[in-house]
């Protein structure tokens, strides 16, 4: 072992004051997804590489799971190598079917977990990181309206959080689709891959993949350009749709879908939703509604929330199982505001009270002390030494405990913050509610 251990880079591990927001966070989204009715799901950390190639063109973010030991001669066969899963909707793709004869349809989950990528480490983006994800999944066939459902779950939990506001862009890949059919297109995917460029590269750029690698006319490159720039925080796409003169019946079914949720959204979640027609998502089995979504003051983080419907990823070949699912990137949101010094806790510690300790022959009562305020639910501990009492008050400013008890023929309290002393009992003392637990604190 190293006299000085090297950091990794890329696998955040967060300082207790940050561990507590992170915990806190999760409750947060927990109690919020149940609210609406969401199980949880845990799926294991490993899965068949076949499995998780299915996502898509990923094969260099995957970490591949071998034996210390294995055969120099083992090569990668997909079915048999395993693989940290890259996300949680492929695995939970997987747990549908294996479980599909146990589970009630429609199936509504919620997941909290690590996943894995092998991604260059950088702000915001993490070898090893923390998602929080819903999904609904139907036998068959998944009504359009969880499509509207699931962006208002997101308003919901992100509404209770101290966080900078959240924007949803929401689009419509069939919107997408019908309108590059209905201008002579006949491999839509390849476009909606060019033009999920668009943040990054800029239009000009995109323009010239759509005319060199794809071969499209310049009108029909400029029309899905003036598709792109359509963005609206109510229903007024529609018209701006229209105007641009094309018709497909997919178009027609994607602008009826899309709207559904725009509308929703102004009524529920005024402020959050906004169609965005250049979102597209990158990844191959999105078939519907898309989402992405932008923390105000920090858009260049990129998405911290984004899915979409999936009408085809899990299927026996008698049965399709389709869904609709959004992911949280917690780390990736926490990191940002960490490294910014823009959220913490209140406190360094669950502990509320620390009961001083007037000699070390008083531990035992004191012990005594603590656990009467635990069975109360107050987090307490007994100082660690029978330090000079200012000592131990220092101890606990040090680590934000609000108050003191010193034990005695009369106990009392102390409020450090404000030196307020009073008389209590263990047996009936109460904290203010605000005091009981760690806070968040942003800014």
């Amino acid at each position: 072992m190293p006299s000085q251990p090297r950091p990794l880079s890329g696998y955040p591990e967060w300082l207790p004051p940050q561990r507590i927001v992170e915990q806190q966070v999760v409750d947060t989204l927990r109690r919020t997804f149940e609210l609406h009715g969401f199980v949880s799901v845990e799926t294991r950390a490993v899965e068949p590489l076949e499995v998780i190639q299915r996502k898509g063109e990923i094969d260099k973010e995957v970490y591949v799971v071998r034996r210390l030991h294995a055969d120099s001669g083992d090569d990668l066969d997909p079915a048999k190598t395993l693989a940290l899963h890259f996300d949680m909707t492929v695995p939970f793709a997987r747990y549908v079917l294996e479980n599909a004869g146990k589970l009630e349809f429609p199936f509504r989950r919620y997941q909290i977990q690590k996943a894995w990528r092998g991604e260059r480490p950088q702000e915001g983006r993490y070898r090893e990181f923390l998602q929080a994800d819903i999904d609904i999944v139907d036998r068959d066939n998944l009504p359009a309206h969880y499509d509207v459902e699931l962006p208002l779950v997101v308003a919901d939990a992100v509404a209770a959080l101290p966080l900078p506001p959240l924007r949803m862009n929401v689009n419509n890949r069939k919107l997408a689709e019908g309108f590059y059919r209905g201008i002579g297109i006949e491999e839509p995917a390849e476009v909606l891959q060019r033009v999920d460029k668009l943040d990054k590269v800029g239009p000009d750029v995109v323009r010239k993949l759509l005319v060199d690698e794809l071969s499209l006319t310049d009108g029909q490159a400029d029309a899905c350009l003036s598709l792109a720039e359509i963005r609206t925080p109510d229903l007024s796409f529609v018209d701006r749709v229209r105007a641009l003169g094309v018709s497909h019946e997919l178009l027609d079914t994607g602008l009826e879908e899309l709207a559904a949720v725009i509308e929703a959204g102004l009524e529920y979640a005024p402020g959050f939703l906004t169609a965005d027609l250049k979102i597209a998502r990158g990844l191959d089995y999105y078939t519907g509604t898309v989402y992405e979504t932008v923390m105000e003051g920090h858009e260049d983080l990129g998405s911290v929330c984004s899915g979409g419907r999936y009408d085809s990823l899990a299927t026996d070949g008698k049965t399709t199982y389709p869904g609709n699912g959004l992911s949280i990137g917690v780390s990736r949101i926490l990191g940002r505001l960490f490294g910014r010094d823009q959220l913490t806790a209140t406190r360094s510690v669950p502990t509320c009270v620390l009961v001083a300790l007037p000699s070390e022959d008083d531990r035992p009562a004191c012990r005594r002390i603590a656990n009467a305020l635990r069975r109360r639910g107050i987090a307490t501990e007994v100082s660690p030494s029978a330090a000079k009492f200012g000592k131990q008050i220092r101890y606990a400013q040090r680590r934000g405990i609000p108050y003191v008890w010193f034990p005695g023929g009369t106990d009392q309290v102390k409020d450090i913050r404000s030196g307020d002393q009073v008389d209590a009992d263990p047996a009936g003392w109460q904290p203010p509610d605000a005091d009981r637990w760690p806070g968040i604190i942003s800014g």
